[in-house]
């Protein structure tokens, strides 16, 4: 019997191109108003998943935009109650419940304080969408799972889209028009030789750039899913002290995006395999994967900058398989709901 999780990790294709068909005018019509603002800075406020997603768009504004992006510390508006200057500053809040008591905080009190407001919900009457100036609907249905899977894929495709209009596009570029099909092609490829990580309880996950996003993502569903200690790290951050404990036999899922981050991974990759670590490696070269033992090939190609769309539903799938070969249930992970409220 299919899981929850499982349907909605393969509804993620449709999810896209419902975003591409009927999402684009409002991100349109938001961009074109918000560039009239002339914003300098963005700020970002999220938990959890949706934190991972505001660190892909952190990229997106900074690498393609040139804007200066910060992640916004909720406790600094919930706990602390400082008074931040927000003035010439764009802050969006993304939740995918829209109820995040303190994503909302951020976003009510930076309106207040002077910034223009967007946020990104799967809820278009949500809490969060009511307090903000410009709001982007997900789109993606029902999502059951206390995992969040088809939300995640749809967030980051919204934010790709806001940032391809803020830069003057009228429409999407045909390489992203290509991401729901490729989706499907991901879904159909699976990995191989994930039964050995049965018995695992730890893990490390390591990417770069666009994809330390994909990395701390894995980290937090092999986390909520299958209950394995995996901490994220990016390549650098990994070699600058932390790979000391990565000895032999060390479990270590290593994604090899593609770009200019490419040669980086590809190069920890061969460090960590010398230190007779035990490696899942996710990439689109099949040269790579023959190495070892487990493994996911990517069978399609993107540019680096949307490769997080894709690359996002290999882990989602492996964490999925992980739980039920460890016999638990990754619809229901003990002590969490589908909406967290933190303050």
């Amino acid at each position: 019997m299919s899981t929850k999780m499982y349907r909605e990790i393969h509804e993620q294709p449709e999810v896209l191109g419902r975003i591409f068909k009927e999402g684009w005018r409002e991100i349109l019509d938001a961009a074109r108003a918000l560039r009239e603002r002339n914003f300098r800075s963005v700020m970002l406020a999220a938990r959890g998943t949706s934190d991972n997603a505001a660190l892909y768009a952190k990229y997106l504004f900074e690498v393609i935009l040139g804007v200066p992006t910060a992640l916004a510390s909720p406790s600094v508006f919930t706990l602390y109650e400082s008074k931040i200057r927000l003035e010439d500053c764009l802050v969006i809040g993304i939740s995918q419940s829209g109820e995040s008591k303190d994503v909302l905080k951020v976003v009510r009190t930076s309106k207040e304080f002077g910034a223009a407001t967007l946020s990104v919900t799967n809820d278009e009457h949500s809490s969060l969408a009511e307090v903000s100036e410009f709001h982007f609907f997900l789109r993606a249905g029902r999502e059951e799972s206390v995992a969040a899977t088809k939300t995640y894929t749809a967030s980051l495709l919204v934010l790709y889209l806001f940032v391809e209009a803020l830069k003057g596009a009228d429409s999407p570029g045909a390489e992203a028009r290509k991401l729901p099909e490729q989706a499907r092609e991901v879904l159909r490829s699976e990995w191989k030789g994930i039964e050995r990580y049965r018995y695992a309880d730890y893990m490390v996950v390591s990417s770069r750039g666009f994809n330390l996003s994909t990395a701390q993502e894995a980290a937090l569903k092999l986390m909520e899913t299958s209950y394995v200690v995996a901490q994220p790290f990016s390549e650098a951050d990994l070699r600058h002290g932390p790979i000391a404990m990565v000895t032999k036999d060390f479990p270590v899922l290593a994604i090899v995006s593609p770009g200019r981050a490419r040669s980086a991974m590809s190069d920890l990759v061969k460090t960590l395999d010398e230190r007779g670590a035990e490696l899942v490696v996710m990439s689109e070269g099949e040269e790579t994967l023959k190495k070892f033992a487990a493994g996911f090939r990517v069978p399609v190609s993107c540019p680096e900058e949307l490769s997080p769309i894709l690359y996002a539903i290999p882990p989602q799938m492996f964490a999925h398989d992980l739980a039920r070969l460890k016999h638990l249930d990754p619809d229901s992970p003990r002590g969490l709901s589908k909406v967290t409220e933190t303050w």
